[in-house]
C-alpha cells in the first residue's frame, strides 16, 4: 500500500515549475484546467472507493475527530469554498496525502506518532495546502493526455494494494529515469508552496506554528522505515534539512495563540494504540506506560488501558479502570460510550440501555452512541425501539450513511422491505455509490409493501438516481 501511494503522490504532483517565493494567485489559469464542477466529481468517485475499502477507519470517535480537525484547519486557509472530505487509513506508517476535490487520507501511524495536536494540524495543513494550490489542476495541465477516470481511480489502487501488491509494481514502471528526475524537481516545489500554506493555516488557527518543523524531523527520521520499501523519488513527501530549516525560519515569524487544551487528541491517539496489534501486547504497553510514567496525559493512558483490556475480555480489569476515569478525570463522550460497551460487554442489556440512555442525555450529538444505541436494541430484536432512536438523531446528522444503513437493517428485521430497500439505497446514495443505489431504490420499487406514499417516494427517487447515473456517462467523465 505504502508504494502504491507513493507512486500515486508522485504521479498526481506533476506540475510546471512554480514560483520558490511567492504563492501564486488561487485565480491562476491552472485554476481552468479542472472546474469545480469536476473536481467535485472526481472527488465523488474517490469516496466511492475509499468507503467501501476495509483499510478505511469507520470508528465514528476517531474519523469524526479527524474531519472536525481537518474542517477547523481548512476554515483557516486561503481557500473557504473548497470542499474537504477527511478519512483515516489503517495504516502504521506516518504519511498523509491529498487527492484531487479535497479529499485527504490520514494514516493512524501518522495520528500515533504525533506527540501533540499541532503537529497533526501541521501535517493536515500542508494537505490542505496541496487541495487549495491547485497541484491537481497544474499536473494536468501538464498532462493533457491524461484522463480523468484514470485519476479517480488513483485511490482503488491504493486501497487495494494490500490485498494485490502486484499493483504497486506494476504502476511503477510507468516513468522513465530522466522523466522520474525531472518531475521530482516540481514535487519539491509543491511541497515547499503546500508548507507555506500550512504554517499560515496553523498561525491563523491559533496552533503552534513550530511544530511543523519538529513533526518534519521526526518524519525525517521515521522514513528509515520506508526506505526499502520504495525509490527515494517516490517518496510522498521529500524531507530535506534545507526545507526543514525553511518551515522553521517562516515560523518563528508568525505569531502564536496558545489553544485551550483539548483531550480529544491523546484519547484518539490513545484509542488507536490500543486496537494495535495483539490485545495483551496493547495491555502491556499501557500498563507498562503508567508505571513508568512514560506519557503526557495519564487519564488517556487509563482510556486507551481500558479499552485494550475489553479487548483482551478482561471485563473486570475495564470497570476498575472506568472507575479509575470517573474518579479522576472530567466527564467526556469518549467515556460515556466506553461505559456502555462495558455493559455490552457484560451482557447486560438493562445496564447498557441505562448507560447509552444517560451517555446521550449529556452528549446527544455523539455519533458513537447513536450508533451503539441503535445496535444495541437490533442485537436484542427490538427494532422498533432502534427505529425510534434513529430518527430522532437523524435530523442532526442527515447525510449519515451509517444511520441510514441501521434504519435498513432494522425495517428487514420487521418485514418493511420497501423501507429496508429505500434506506440502504439512500445509505449508497451517501456513500458516493449511485449504482448500487439505484439497485437498492430499484428493489424498494418492486417490493410493493409499501403505501401509495412510500411508494410514490421511492418511484421519484429512482428517476433521481438514473439521471445521477447518466450525467457522468453523458459527459465522458467516468465509464
Amino acid at each position: 500500500m505504502m508504494r502504491l501511494i507513493y507512486t500515486i503522490l508522485f504521479v498526481s504532483l506533476f506540475a510546471p515549475l512554480v514560483l520558490a517565493n511567492d504563492l501564486p494567485d488561487l485565480g491562476d489559469v491552472s485554476a481552468t484546467v479542472l472546474s469545480p464542477l469536476q473536481e467535485k466529481k472526481i472527488a465523488d468517485q474517490i469516496m466511492r472507493d475509499v468507503m467501501s475499502s476495509d483499510e478505511v477507519l469507520s470508528d465514528p470517535e476517531i474519523t469524526d475527530y479527524i474531519q472536525n480537525l481537518g474542517m477547523r484547519l481548512a476554515s483557516n486557509g486561503p481557500d473557504k469554498t473548497q470542499w474537504f472530505n477527511f478519512f483515516v487509513v489503517k495504516d502504521n506508517s506516518i504519511n498523509a496525502f491529498a487527492m484531487p476535490g479535497g479529499v485527504v487520507g490520514v494514516h493512524t501511524g501518522l495520528i500515533v506518532a504525533a506527540s501533540n495536536e499541532s503537529e497533526l494540524a501541521g501535517v493536515i495543513g500542508h494537505e490542505i495546502g496541496h487541495v487549495v494550490q491547485h497541484h491537481m489542476a497544474r499536473m494536468l495541465a501538464q498532462q493533457k493526455n491524461d484522463s480523468l477516470i484514470n485519476i479517480a481511480g488513483m485511490a482503488l489502487a491504493v486501497l487495494s494494494a494490500r490485498a494485490n501488491p502486484q499493483l504497486a509494481s506494476a504502476a511503477m514502471t510507468a516513468s522513465s529515469a530522466g522523466a522520474v528526475q525531472k518531475q521530482l524537481d516540481y514535487t519539491r516545489d509543491h511541497e515547499r508552496e503546500a508548507d507555506r500554506v500550512g504554517i499560515s493555516i496553523l498561525e491563523n488557527g491559533g496552533f503552534d506554528t513550530n511544530a511543523m518543523g519538529s513533526f518534519f524531523e521526526t518524519m525525517q527520521k521515521g522514513t528509515r522505515y520506508v526506505e526499502g520499501s520504495a525509490p527515494s523519488f517516490l517518496r510522498t513527501h521529500p524531507i530535506t534539512s534545507e526545507r526543514i530549516a525553511d518551515v522553521r525560519s517562516r515560523a518563528s515569524t508568525g505569531r502564536y495563540r496558545l489553544l485551550p487544551y483539548s483531550p480529544e487528541f491523546d484519547y484518539v491517539r490513545a484509542k488507536i494504540l490500543a486496537n494495535l496489534g495483539p490485545a495483551n501486547q496493547a495491555v502491556s504497553l499501557f500498563r507498562g506506560n503508567l508505571q513508568d510514567r512514560r506519557y503526557s496525559s495519564e487519564t488517556s493512558q487509563h482510556y486507551g488501558l481500558a479499552i485494550a483490556l475489553l479487548r483482551n475480555n478482561d471485563v473486570a480489569g475495564a470497570i476498575n479502570e472506568m472507575n479509575w476515569l470517573r474518579a479522576n478525570a472530567p466527564n467526556h463522550a469518549f467515556f460515556a460510550n466506553l461505559a456502555a460497551n462495558i455493559e455490552v460487554a457484560k451482557d447486560n442489556p438493562a445496564g447498557a440501555e441505562k448507560a447509552y440512555q444517560s451517555g446521550l442525555a449529556i452528549y446527544p450529538g455523539s455519533k458513537a452512541l447513536i450508533y451503539g444505541y441503535a445496535e444495541h436494541f437490533l442485537r436484542i430484536r427490538q427494532p422498533e425501539k432502534a427505529l425510534k432512536v434513529l430518527n430522532e438523531k437523524q435530523s442532526l446528522y442527515p447525510d449519515d450513511a451509517k444511520i441510514f444503513e441501521l434504519k435498513s437493517k432494522a425495517y428487514a428485521n420487521l418485514g418493511k422491505r420497501l423501507l429496508s430497500h429505500q434506506a440502504q439505497g439512500e445509505a449508497y446514495v451517501r456513500r458516493y455509490n449511485i449504482p448500487k443505489a439505484f439497485e437498492q431504490m430499484d428493489l424498494a420499487v418492486r417490493a410493493n409493501d409499501g403505501d401509495f406514499y412510500q411508494q410514490s417516494i421511492v418511484e421519484a427517487r429512482l428517476k433521481e438516481l438514473r439521471a445521477m447515473m447518466d450525467e457522468p456517462k453523458k459527459n465522458g467523465w467516468f465509464n
